[in-house]
């Protein structure tokens, strides 16, 4: 009895310990942004605070106050709801294992409770992390391994050619090419998510035997071509890529882009810069009017005019060259929705995912894993002129007829000249996209002609969940009660047209 007493206190105090480094480990995660935050504040309001009047400060700062006590209300009322939850099923297993203890008093109910919630909470704090570094081998494209997938490269991208990844499938050559643009913040290996599980947005086309190229920006730490990238550039880049595939191939491409791919990409088109060789588009839970956000828009226009700028979000290279900072971009994200990202609720949402269930260790799958590596992982700065085209996005509503709020070359692009040049468009969007909302993605709905694929889920479901053949709205079928089609679908149909 005494011995099972001891175990118990044990157990106990071992639970104690990994309980507070969790809470450390993930509180220090959040807030590390936090710091930097902080720190550029301060920078930028230095110059700034002494430019506006007292009265100008007092209002500006008042309403920063009352955003960040509407966002502290937030986090706790998540922190609550989740603890609360948590709370349930461990005082439910505690008070059980208590009344059982009064039928036998030798300690030992006890003692298994607090060594099984200890090993869940030492299961949480250092094997889950093992675990998501573990998958990096299986994550993403890897083309370090692939050198003949260099195609061609600009001081700024590289054109890689996406390998099928199912044996036996061969690349038909003869076949319309794909250019799949990826989004800068989000990068490019979410796109190839699990090739070897049959999960991978590109390997997709490619396992079709369609050629299937991807537009991979170099690295912006050390590639200062990248770090003062224009929006221009960018679609000159794109020129280039899609001239040396129409030689490939001998067709005209089709451009995909995903999330912010997918408004670069649109931007590129309306230019008139790939007249004649990208005649089909495809965007995926792409943000292409931002004002219509319930979350980052909202998020946006809360904040003071004062301080919603891109100099709050801006980091200075040793150069001299400024980007922006792709954690603190981030970061955003996690504070409009605070109420479920807070470290604590994240934590404990964490803790309940992996208690045991039926008396056995749940089970981490490489989807969860590859999932939280991509998060944790996969964070970019970013070139500030390709910013502030997303960030008018966001801030300026697309015109009454059709004019986005950003120019190219000089020059007003107006959603209407997709149509005027006979070009069909694709627009997949996720029904349950909290980063990107439907609104968002369907604002091309008002001005043009648009074929429209709703899919289940949220902002990667399509490069993740329905990637997969076999998925319940495979890439390359035809899903739901209207027969939409897939984007893998859209584009075979339209190389069985030529």
């Amino acid at each position: 009895m005494f011995n099972d007493y001891c175990r118990a206190l044990t157990a106990q105090a071992i639970s104690t310990y990994y309980f507070a480094r969790g809470m450390n480990i993930y509180g220090e995660e959040f807030l590390r942004p936090l710091v930097t935050a902080t720190s550029t504040f301060t920078g930028v309001e230095a110059g700034r605070f002494f430019t506006r009047s007292p009265e100008e400060n007092l209002l500006a700062y008042s309403k920063l106050l009352g955003m960040n006590s509407e966002l502290a209300g937030r986090y706790s009322q998540g922190v609550l709801e989740t603890v609360e939850r948590y709370g349930e099923e461990e005082l439910a297993r505690l008070m059980a294992t208590c009344y059982l203890s009064l039928f036998d008093p030798s300690g030992r109910r006890l003692a298994d409770h607090f060594t099984r919630q200890s090993a869940n909470l030492r299961r949480v704090v250092e094997e889950y992390p093992e675990m998501i570094d573990a998958i990096e081998p299986e994550y993403g494209f890897h083309f370090e391994k692939d050198s003949e997938s260099h195609i061609l490269g600009t001081d700024r991208f590289e054109l890689r050619r996406v390998a099928p990844s199912q044996p036996g499938v061969a690349t038909d050559p003869q076949l319309k090419p794909v250019l799949i643009i990826p989004p800068f913040v989000l990068g490019a290996n979410i796109l190839a998510f699990l090739p070897g599980e049959g999960k991978s947005y590109a390997h997709a086309f490619a396992n079709q035997g369609i050629p299937t190229y991807i537009r991979i920006l170099k690295p912006i730490a050390t590639t200062p071509a990248v770090q003062v990238m224009t929006p221009e550039e960018d679609a000159l880049d794109t020129r280039l890529f899609c001239e040396k595939l129409v030689a490939l191939h001998g067709r005209p491409v089709t451009l995909n882009g995903y999330c912010q791919g997918g408004f670069s990409t649109l931007c590129n088109l309306l230019s008139g810069r790939l007249d004649g060789l990208v005649d089909a588009l495809i965007t995926c839970v792409s943000p292409i009017d931002g004002t219509r956000s319930r979350g980052l828009g909202n998020f946006l226009r809360a904040l003071p005019p004062e301080f919603n700028d891109l100099a709050y979000g801006t980091k200075t290279l040793a150069n001299g060259n400024k980007i922006a900072d792709g954690h603190l971009m981030g970061w955003i994200y996690k504070l409009k929705s605070i109420e479920d990202s807070g470290p604590i609720s994240t934590f404990f949402r964490d803790m309940l995912m992996l208690s045991p269930k039926e008396k056995k260790p749940a089970k981490i799958s490489k989807t969860v894993a590859a999932l939280n590596y991509w998060l944790q992982r996969e964070r970019s700065d970013l070139p500030l002129p390709i910013t502030e085209m997303s960030f008018r996005s966001y801030t300026t509503p697309i015109s009454s007829d059709g004019t986005l709020p950003v120019t190219l070359f000089g020059e007003k692009l107006n959603i209407r000249a997709i149509n005027e040049k006979g070009i069909p468009w694709l627009l997949c969007y996720g029904e349950s996209d909290d980063l990107v909302e439907k609104e968002v993605a369907l604002a091309p709905l008002d001005f043009v002609d648009v074929e429209v694929t709703p899919f289940p889920k949220g902002h990667v479901a399509i490069a993740t969940s329905w990637s997969h053949p076999d998925s319940a709205c495979p890439l390359d079928g035809r899903f739901g009660k209207s027969q939409v089609r897939g984007p893998v679908r859209f584009h075979l149909d339209l190389t069985d047209a030529d």
